[in-house]
């Protein structure tokens, strides 16, 4: 109960000095509620970075495994050249992905280690990959727009 107490205040009242004054109590509580009140005090462009990566995260994850079958630390790791993420930004999404049937997953032996869960898409998950790719080509082209000042769709 404390650390939503606390998360609420260091949110609400966005004060670096309430986070110094309450970092010990913070830290004896939990260290991703620790991480999460970091992750919130950076700068702004961070935050929006942040964002950005959310947003687009699921998108690339079904467009490559549009392209292919795959497991999880090979999402991470063919993600990762493109844009900076972490694995555990990954598994989540997966869960979440899973649970609303875009994919579909099996484990598969491997000669490096344990067995590796594979997500293959399902029907639906192309269907969904493709939708959100029409709206990012879409968004992408009225940001342009409106940067280069037209403001208008051509």
């Amino acid at each position: 109960m404390c650390p939503y107490f606390l998360k609420y205040f260091v949110t609400t009242l966005h004060c670096k000095i309430l986070y110094d004054t309450m970092l010990p109590y913070i830290k004896r509580y939990s260290t991703i509620f620790n991480n999460s009140i970091k992750n919130y005090l950076k700068k702004d462009g961070d935050k929006l970075n942040i964002q950005f990566k959310k947003g687009v995260l699921e998108l690339c994850v079904l467009n490559m495994l549009e392209r292919e079958v795959c497991y999880g630390y090979e999402l991470v790791n063919e993600i990762s050249k493109s844009i900076s993420i972490s694995e555990g930004t990954i598994y989540p999404l997966l869960r979440r992905l899973k649970s609303e049937e875009f994919v579909t997953t099996y484990l598969q032996e491997s000669q490096e280690g344990p067995p590796r869960k594979y997500y293959k898409l399902t029907e639906l998950g192309r269907k969904k990959e493709e939708e959100l790719k029409q709206e990012w080509f879409t968004f992408v082209k009225d940001v342009n727009n409106f940067l280069k000042g037209s403001g208008k769709n051509e």
